[in-house]
């Protein structure tokens, strides 16, 4: 397949034959939402920087290479386990990178050849494909709200509200439940666009156990389970679920301007997941990148959210209701928030 005709598939923006249920049910929100904040401060809020996008990466690649050499060099619990509970959020944090490509909030103006190159790169270290991620996730948002056209809800949303089975979520079983999910949603999919994410699915696969086997085999099992199965396949998945809390489970289905989920700002969280706790403020504004979305929260909390009687939740407060209450996701849960 030609460059030319793989970013004529990633320029297909989303799937047609999807009812588009947020566009259609949001009309009103978003006359609101454009008087909310005013166009002069709105246009700031969407000024991208490539430099600052790019000192981000340098910092998670510095944040990986601190972990694994403390991991490496300190066989003590309580300097390796902290270690890779670091690099694991961190390799997570590659798929909030590549959620910027998605939604161009790299470059001020579009580089496809370079949005390409970064998509692949920020796909590695969780193994998904690139393609199939902007299709799935740009769908998400065209049919947020619907419970059939909205492929994260309806494939990857857990269907058994029961502790044990949200459980399995935290642990490695994560893996072969997402790629069900996206090999059950590549079935809606054009052939041309199937056969490049099939590519680009074994390659990423590849790379890891290509990773893993170099690692093993050069430093030994022990230092192989440090470096890299602890942080992909028991803390990615912690990661995976603690964000996930914080976007579409806690919602009201009666208000599109509630179909996220209002976290707090928190320096902690605002650190640990690159900015993407402010879930509801990227659905409100897709191409806001993710350095601007704090001081976005903070002029909505103004006003906006104060009128709607709107409060930011907490990860401990989600986490609560989530396992100790069993809430269902997708609805209400009558959290207080602060």
């Amino acid at each position: 397949m030609s460059e030319t005709a793989v970013l004529e598939t990633l320029n297909v923006r989303t799937n047609m034959k999807k009812s588009r249920h947020y566009l259609t049910s949001a009309t009103t929100l978003k006359k609101e939402l454009a008087a909310a904040v005013p166009r002069e401060q709105l246009m700031q809020f969407h000024r991208k920087n490539a430099w600052l996008h790019f000192l981000v990466l340098a910092r998670q690649y510095a944040l990986i290479a601190l972990g694994s050499w403390v991991s490496v060099t300190r066989d003590e619990w309580y300097f390796w386990v902290p270690a890779a509970i670091v690099v694991g959020f961190t390799i997570f944090n590659f798929t909030v990178l590549l959620h910027e490509v998605v939604h161009k909030a790299v470059f001020e103006k579009g580089r496809p050849r370079w949005e390409r190159f970064l998509g692949l790169l920020y796909a590695f270290p969780s193994g998904i494909s690139a393609s199939q991620f902007t299709r799935w996730h740009l769908d998400h948002h065209d049919n947020l709200g619907s419970s059939t056209d909205d492929p994260k809800r309806f494939h990857l949303s857990p269907k058994k509200n029961a502790r044990w089975f949200k459980a399995l979520y935290l642990t490695p079983a994560l893996f072969p439940i997402y790629f069900r999910a996206a090999k059950a949603e590549v079935k809606t999919y054009d052939k041309e666009l199937a056969n490049t994410i099939a590519w680009e699915r074994r390659f990423t696969i590849l790379f890891h156990l290509s990773l893993l086997a170099t690692l093993w085999i050069t430093l030994g099992p022990w230092l192989a389970f440090k470096l890299y199965m602890v942080p992909v396949f028991f803390v990615f998945p912690v990661a995976f679920v603690l964000n996930r809390l914080g976007q579409h489970y806690n919602v009201d289905p009666d208000d599109p301007a509630k179909w996220s989920t209002l976290v707090a700002s928190s320096w902690f969280w605002n650190f640990a997941f690159l900015w993407s706790n402010f879930h509801l403020e990227h659905h409100y504004y897709p191409n806001v990148p993710f350095y601007r979305l704090e001081p976005l929260h903070q002029a909505l909390l103004k006003d906006f959210y104060r009128k709607r009687d709107m409060k930011p939740v907490g990860y401990a407060e989600l986490l609560w209701n989530w396992f100790g209450k069993n809430k269902q996701p997708h609805t209400k849960w009558g959290c207080k928030g602060s």
